[in-house]
């Protein structure tokens, strides 16, 4: 390698291509000392306001109430049915999430979760995402049995 190689540390942009940078604000005897092009008073010559400023009114996020209590992001929610709901369903049956749905007992899309309330006589095997200890009780109490479902 010679030493006239073009090196990455001596690249520059050609002559007169590069145009320098105006400083303003460097005293008065110059055509942009003093105000530094920025007129007299006013918002705009006093330097940059939040992007939230709204002129001096009364901001939207104190005119609004505030929004009460905490909502845990992590909440596991549950389509409730019931074990007295059960009921219409013929004994030895076992029953899914899906099933429930295409009778209209479980509303929405998503895990189903069995609640304790009413009574069963029926003897029935039950599939959900989770069971309430009396739930879990009274369908054992008719015979069946509970099995839960991976959510």
């Amino acid at each position: 390698m010679s030493d006239e190689q073009l090196r990455l540390h001596d690249l520059k942009p050609a002559e007169g291509s590069k145009k320098k940078k105006i400083r303003v604000g460097r005293g008065e005897g110059g055509r942009r000392g003093k105000t530094a092009g920025r007129g007299t008073k006013g918002a705009k010559a006093r330097g940059s306001l939040p992007p939230w400023f709204e002129g001096g009114r009364t901001p939207i996020h104190r005119q609004l109430p505030h929004l009460r209590g905490f909502k845990n992001p992590n909440r596991v929610e549950y389509n409730p049915v019931n074990v007295g709901s059960l009921e219409v369903f013929a004994a030895g049956t076992e029953i899914t999430p899906d099933m429930l749905r295409a009778n209209g007992l479980a509303k929405k899309k998503g895990l189903v979760k069995i609640l304790g309330d009413g009574d069963l006589s029926v003897k029935l095997t039950v599939k959900a995402h989770a069971v309430s200890a009396s739930a879990k009780e009274k369908i054992e109490a008719a015979g069946g049995s509970v099995e839960l479902i991976e959510r």
